[in-house]
C-alpha cells in the first residue's frame, strides 16, 4: 500500500458506528480492483474503498477501476 489508510480507518472506527460489511475484495471484469468495508448505523452508512495498487494517483494508473468505483457510487450500487 502506497497511501497510508490506517488513519482513515481509525477515524471511521472512532465515529462509533458498527461494521456492517467486513473487509473484502471488490471486482471489475472479474479481477480484484481493490478492497472495501462498510460501516452503518440507523441514519447513514460509510463505505471505505481502496483501489489495488492505486497510490496517490489511482485514476491515472487504474482509470477503469476508478471509473467503475465512481459509477457504482453514483448508481447506489455496492462495490
Amino acid at each position: 500500500m502506497i497511501v497510508p489508510h490506517i488513519n482513515t480507518l481509525n477515524w471511521i472506527r472512532n465515529l462509533g458506528i458498527a461494521l456492517d460489511d467486513d473487509w473484502r475484495p471488490w471486482s471489475v471484469d472479474g479481477q480484484i480492483a481493490g478492497y472495501t468495508e462498510r460501516y452503518k448505523n440507523k441514519d447513514f452508512s460509510i463505505t471505505f474503498a481502496t483501489v489495488k495498487g492505486g497510490g496517490h494517483v489511482a485514476a491515472a494508473h487504474y482509470p477503469k477501476e476508478c471509473l467503475a468505483m465512481i459509477e457504482r457510487w453514483f448508481d447506489l450500487y455496492p462495490l
